[in-house]
């Protein structure tokens, strides 16, 4: 039987697991790999998960999770539309940026997910999305953006997911550069 989600070994087997699914990629790590390094023998990995799928969907539940308690503490008290824009998007690049493992994993493994994991998964998903349609929408309403609001969404989440790609933190941008630039770009420029 696996323990339950909220257990403190559980949770430090998917942090590694994440880590690996970042470096390796899903497909390339193997069970024996992940045992390894998580310094138990292959076959007590399956005391703690049933099987590889249910470790990449406690990986990708985790990170969903943690994003979503970011962004929710990032709106926590801002009214101004915009700032509440700049502000979930300053989340939105930490929780991908400072900890890439887990959110990252979630961007390029989502397909390699079980039909199970994405009835799960996909409702979280949705509930993180719809945290951004609601800014937006402020915005919109705001008069601060303008344009189909289904796409500025979608170009939005599609700006900031793609910096996994190339920003450098050791150069001389900062997230929150980011974070002001894309407002910028959409036409917000800052207070």
């Amino acid at each position: 039987m696996t323990p339950p989600n909220n257990s403190k070994r559980r949770k430090e087997l998917v942090a590694i697991a994440a880590r690996l699914f970042y470096e390796q990629g899903y497909e390339r790590t193997t069970v024996r790999m992940l045992a390894d390094a998580m310094g138990i023998k292959s076959g007590s990995l399956f005391h703690h998960f049933n099987d590889k799928q249910e470790i990449l969907c406690a990986v990708i539940q985790d990170g969903m999770e943690s994003a979503m308690e970011i962004a929710r503490q990032a709106l926590d008290g801002v009214a101004d539309p915009k700032e509440r824009f700049l502000s979930l998007s300053k989340a939105h690049l930490s929780t991908l940026l400072n900890d890439r493992n887990a959110h990252v994993v979630a961007l390029y493994e989502w397909r390699s997910l079980s039909d199970s994991s994405l009835d799960l998964l996909i409702g979280m998903r949705d509930e993180y999305e719809n945290l951004w349609q609601k800014v937006i929408d402020e915005c919109v309403e705001a008069g601060v953006l303008k344009g189909d609001v289904p796409l500025i969404r979608r170009f939005t989440l599609g700006a900031l997911n793609w910096t996994v790609q190339w920003y450098d933190a050791s150069g001389e941008k900062s997230s929150d550069d980011l974070a002001k630039a894309l407002a910028e770009l959409m036409g917000m420029p800052a207070s």
